[in-house]
């Protein structure tokens, strides 16, 4: 165990010299990961979380929630090990509060990141959040706010509000909004209207913030709950393009939505796979100033990347060959989460 602990620092060590590293190849990873209900295993009278404690449904304990926390720690750890740093942005979905995310970034493996949390409640029923975690050394932070997804056709419904973040990277401005879009309940078509609604709010904070800002670089990241195909992001935010070359001034591309034409995806559902978990970035983020998106670390057909390794693969059963998720109904399958995560580079 000694020798596990002294290795990782040792690593972790590389890892923060590597990220100091002020030469003209330096990368920044910005990342998205759905967590898949990381709850803590304490009863909040205000939200519905009975499912997740020790006499719910899902028999929550003390012992799952740590085992959790040690199994997304393994993929953000697994993550910087590939790129030899840890990620300057995370996004994450699926958080209770901001107390989970504070005891993920706490595990001893995420400890050299010296992550800070931006976070605010949500009114969603179950009482799930959205969060961005960022490296004060790369990312220098402005300012945040947590807006509505507004509904003109249902004023009164309640979800997940929208993070924006923003701040400078090299003393260029980034604004990074992390979201996660309604479900498809109902139907994928009888529910689109709410995704749609989600796009356009994030649109319009967008586009406001391009006003007082023209050059400023936008990242948007989350579980849309859509494909790149869908009207919400292909349509709504227009990002409708395969290629950075071909993004119009002003517009966005998605760097996944060549993948998922190409059959990619990062969930599966009735062994149809899908890209919901997406990252869409502004045309300046392509064109504009020195930092720009680099291709995939894979291939240089792709702008995404998809982060999948055998461990985070489940061998057998009914989800064999999906992501190994942490519950399959009630049953806790000592798992990572139902989606794998994605992430970006940029870089000069």
């Amino acid at each position: 165990m000694r020798k596990l602990i002294i290795g990782i620092l040792l690593i972790s060590t590389m890892f923060c010299a590597n990220a100091q590293d002020k030469s003209k190849d330096i990368k920044y990873t910005f990342m998205y990961y759905n967590l898949e209900n990381l709850f803590d295993t304490e009863n909040d009278p205000a939200i519905n979380d009975e499912e997740f404690l020790p006499d719910g449904t899902k028999k929550w304990t003390e012992q799952k929630y740590q085992k959790k926390l040690a199994n997304m720690s393994k993929v953000l750890y697994s993550i910087a090990s590939a790129q030899k740093a840890y990620p300057t942005i995370i996004g994450v979905s699926e958080i209770e509060n901001r107390r989970v995310v504070e005891d993920l970034i706490s595990q001893e493996s995420l400890l050299r990141g010296n992550y800070q949390i931006v976070h605010y409640d949500s009114p969603d029923l179950r009482g799930i959040d959205v969060a961005l975690l960022y490296r004060p050394d790369q990312f220098t932070y402005e300012g945040s706010e947590s807006f509505k997804l507004v509904v003109p056709e249902r004023p009164d419904f309640l979800t997940r509000d929208i993070l924006a973040t923003w701040g400078k990277i090299e003393g260029e401005l980034f604004c990074f909004y992390v979201t996660h879009l309604p479900s498809r309940r109902g139907g994928q078509y009888g529910s689109a209207y709410l995704r749609n609604a989600g796009a356009a709010s994030i649109k319009q904070h967008a586009d406001s913030m391009k006003v007082v800002y023209p050059d400023i670089k936008i990242v948007i990241m989350g579980d849309m709950n859509d494909n790149p195909t869908d009207p919400s992001l292909y349509e709504v935010l227009g990002a409708s393009v395969e290629e950075p070359s071909d993004v119009a001034e002003g517009a966005f591309f998605n760097p996944y939505l060549k993948m998922y034409r190409q059959g990619y995806g990062t969930t599966a559902y009735q062994d149809e796979w899908s890209i919901f978990d997406n990252m869409i970035v502004s045309e300046s983020l392509i064109n504009k100033g020195e930092l720009t998106l680099l291709p995939s670390v894979t291939s240089d057909k792709y702008y995404g990347n998809i982060f999948k390794r055998p461990f985070m693969v489940q061998k057998r059963g009914q989800y064999k060959n999906y992501p190994q998720r942490t519950f399959s109904s009630n049953n806790f399958m000592n798992g990572f989460s139902d989606h794998y995560p994605v992430f970006i580079m940029i870089g000069k």
